[in-house]
């Protein structure tokens, strides 16, 4: 029962640290671009977290927001909708504040499906419609085809930082149980172990002196 329990958050901290980096990581699409617009669009307690906070996006107002969107279709025509806000100085640390120069990019990239023209959308985020939450776009470049492989540099370095980070954590923790903790647990166990034989040893003592006095 205690290994199951044990695992059980194991796998809950990975999928939560997994889920994490794969919102916070910059993802590369390759889309055309079918349109750009403003929209006066809601964001209340449900949908506020995946969005940039107030004073870094556009005018804000009995919550609703000014915002601007990209709609962009893949190769196999599953069409997207990216959001284009400043994210700030505040989190996400992607510190956008040319969302304005990105929009009138998008614009000029406009493509048909019988003339197309394929760009690069770099973004972090999920696209959830329920919730009407987009991913951020935060770069666009044109590319010379659908089939064009980005390699994620960034999210690599990023991963192997963070693995590193994780192994110096656990080993210096570990460290830390051995030198400090484990040493007070034995010192408390063996403070333990003389108490309890002088409890037994007084409880036999006072048996031993009932009997003595049950005899006489």
């Amino acid at each position: 029962m205690l290994n199951a329990l044990k695992w059980t958050v194991r796998i809950a901290l990975f999928l939560l640290v997994a889920g994490f980096l794969h919102y916070i990581l910059p993802q590369h699409d390759i889309v055309r671009v079918t349109n750009t617009y403003n929209r006066m669009t809601s964001v209340s307690g449900a949908n506020s977290w995946a969005y940039a906070s107030p004073d870094a996006g556009t005018t804000n107002a009995a919550g609703a927001r000014d915002i601007r969107f990209v709609e962009a279709v893949y190769a196999n025509d599953k069409v997207m909708v990216y959001r284009n806000e400043d994210t700030g100085w505040i989190w996400p640390p992607y510190f956008k504040y040319d969302s304005s120069n990105l929009q009138a990019k998008a614009s000029d990239l406009q493509s048909t499906k019988a003339a197309p023209v394929w760009v690069s959308i770099t973004h972090y985020g999920w696209r959830l419609p329920i919730l009407s939450i987009y991913p951020n776009a935060v770069a666009v470049r044109e590319v010379a085809g659908p089939d064009v492989r980005i390699i994620p540099y960034v999210n690599i370095v990023l991963l192997i930082l963070a693995a590193l980070a994780a192994f110096l954590i656990r080993r210096t923790w570990l460290r830390f149980v051995e030198r400090t903790v484990e040493p007070v647990v034995a010192e408390v166990q063996e403070t333990w172990d003389g108490v309890s034989a002088k409890a037994d040893s007084a409880s036999k003592g006072a048996k031993g002196f009932f009997a003595r006095l049950w005899r006489k």
